[in-house]
């Protein structure tokens, strides 16, 4: 049972609903910002020493909000924990005056830490040939077919594992040359990925060892009793591959989507291509999977600037 009032609670309730069939937001992050925010009502509860309701939400201090986020970082949260915190809160507040309810007035004097930003570690493309290859041996072949399918497409298309196992058999267009796949990113927008032939011929192969006929609308990956493989699958595949070739704890499914965007840019691509290909809203974004060597970044410019290409005397 809620720490905090009805009326407050039933918002709450409304907000989710919001994120999830109206801002479309990912699973993962509803459940995300709703048990940041819910953390945040029964710290301020017990800090008060009295039930919150909404009119006690709206009146609270800066001071407040320093204090759980203080409570936060005692626990050892980190910089893009708090803020996805502070970014629920603001969820939350921009929902209430869209209600019409008053909103909570400390919270613009309340300034979001700076997420330090951590790149994964890319996959070596050696390493990557060596999973490729031992993933084969799984308990029957159409899972050592399933297996290797899935990896070629976060490593060979950038797919993140939930995209990937979201596909359903009527996204997939596999030809002899090359295909494409429509995938359902973020928020859920789509983006077409164009497929290499090498991919189109693993997802081929998976298709006709698995024996159980796929409808059009079917998920494409399937698991060991016949239900849609799960992303805890999917990790536990990635692990015992690691594990059994010695690669570090780095190498994990998103490490395989950052490796393809580094891959893809050590080896000409630009950025705004990279950018469509892994779905991103903003550049920003992709600048942060794509760590860019300065003498790589000097090619380019003197390559592509029209001055560059005039003689010196």
């Amino acid at each position: 049972m809620s720490s905090y009032s009805p009326d407050l609670d039933e918002l709450l309730n409304a907000w989710q609903i919001e994120l999830r069939e109206q801002r479309r937001l990912s699973p993962h992050s509803c459940e995300a910002y709703e048990r940041d925010l819910r953390q945040f009502c029964d710290f301020i509860t017990n800090h008060l020493g009295e039930t919150l309701t909404l009119e006690r939400f709206t009146q609270l201090h800066v001071r407040d909000i320093r204090a759980f986020l203080s409570m936060r970082r005692a626990g050892a949260a980190q910089n893009r924990s708090l803020a996805r915190s502070l970014s629920g809160l603001r969820s939350f507040d921009r929902f209430l005056k869209k209600r019409g309810h008053a909103t909570l007035e400390a919270l613009p004097n309340i300034q979001s830490p700076k997420p330090s930003q951590r790149l994964p570690r890319p996959v070596d493309v050696e390493q990557v040939i060596n999973m490729l290859a031992m993933a084969k041996d799984n308990k029957t072949p159409w899972q050592g077919a399933r297996d290797v399918a899935l990896l070629m497409l976060l490593y060979g298309c950038g797919l993140r594992i939930s995209e990937a196992l979201s596909l359903r058999l009527s996204d997939i267009q596999l030809g002899i040359q090359q295909g494409a796949l429509r995938v359902v990113g973020k928020g859920g927008k789509p983006r077409d990925v164009p497929l290499l032939a090498v991919t189109c011929n693993a997802l081929t192969h998976y298709h006709q060892l698995y024996k159980i006929g796929l409808r059009q609308n079917d998920l494409f990956f399937r698991g060991p009793r016949g239900g849609a493989l799960s992303a805890r699958q999917a990790q536990y595949l990635v692990a015992r591959l690691r594990h059994a070739l010695g690669l570090p704890e780095s190498v994990t499914p998103h490490a395989l989507r950052h490796s393809f965007a580094s891959h893809l840019l050590s080896n000409g691509a630009d950025l705004r291509s990279i950018q469509d290909l892994l779905g991103h809203a903003s550049l920003a974004s992709t600048q942060v999977y794509t760590k860019i060597d300065p003498q790589q970044l000097n090619d380019v410019y003197m390559r592509a600037h029209p001055r560059a290409r005039i003689k010196r005397n």
